[in-house]
């Protein structure tokens, strides 16, 4: 997003937060609620536009989006919606991925109330890797030809007793309604935004060999000063490395690997 929309969606978080503030607030259940409006625009092309009209006023656009959803979904999701449509959007898209991305963190915020934040940070990236490293899970989860009732079930038995309920809700709303993008960005962005939640930074962590909990602390806090910010781990265990690690925080690299050492000075000695 760019522009007047990144503007708008930062308006739209600040409202959920005030929201969610609320301990009479089910996020949960008001992310369940902006998912089914989410689903909706993305289906309904020509509602989504009208929706976005920069011709037409906010407030009637508010308006509109009040009737057609408030016999469908609670006060507080149609609240939300009315704030949305009342701003301006660069495009119609964006208005869709800001109500899918407020559903992630309703959800998100659900799990922090619940004390489960770190534990769904945690299995959203171990599920990544899962996914990675498996090509016949990742073909039976991103298969357009198979019902998204198949694809639910299937991660029902892969994830249901095994992680957290918001776990299990984001990755399948991810996989049931990708809505073009790839698993693996999809699983990316819930990650960040789950990292965000905490107001942290997020560095996934390549060793060898896995790391002793003092190491774990002295990286995490090496790297809190490093980048000004609290810094979550997500902790990959990779032979290939040799010794050391390999950290990434977002496009930046931080080499420290015995292997990374060889490749460099095998390019340092071919040139």
């Amino acid at each position: 997003m760019n522009g007047a929309s990144r503007e708008a969606l930062a308006a739209a978080r600040e409202r959920l937060d005030a929201l969610t503030d609320s301990t009479s607030v089910d996020a949960g259940s008001l992310a369940d609620e902006l998912a089914a409006v989410t689903a909706l625009l993305h289906r309904e092309v020509s509602l989504r536009r009208v929706l976005t009209d920069p011709s037409q006023s906010g407030e009637a656009k508010a308006e509109l989006a009040q009737r057609l959803l408030g016999s469908q979904v609670g006060g507080q999701a149609v609240d939300l919606v009315s704030g949305l449509v009342r701003s301006r959007w660069s495009q119609s898209r964006d208005l869709v991925d800001a109500l899918e991305q407020l559903a992630a963190l309703a959800d998100l915020t659900a799990a922090q109330q619940a004390g489960t934040l770190d534990s769904v940070e945690d299995e959203l990236f171990r599920f990544g890797r899962i996914v990675t490293s498996s090509t016949e899970l990742r073909a039976a989860l991103t298969d357009r030809r198979a019902p998204a009732s198949a694809k639910g079930e299937l991660l029902r038995s892969l994830l249901g007793s095994r992680t957290a309920a918001t776990t299990e809700r984001l990755v399948t709303r991810l996989v049931t309604a990708p809505r073009g993008r790839s698993l693996e960005a999809g699983l990316e962005s819930l990650s960040k935004l789950a990292a965000e939640r905490r107001d942290r930074m997020v560095a996934v962590v390549t060793s060898a060999v896995p790391l002793s909990d003092p190491q774990k602390q002295r990286l995490g806090a090496a790297l809190a000063k490093l980048y000004g910010r609290t810094m979550h781990l997500n902790l990959d265990v990779d032979p290939e490395v040799l010794g050391g690690i390999r950290v990434q925080v977002g496009d930046e690299v931080i080499n420290g690997s015995i292997a990374d050492r060889i490749e460099d000075a095998g390019r340092r000695m071919a040139s």
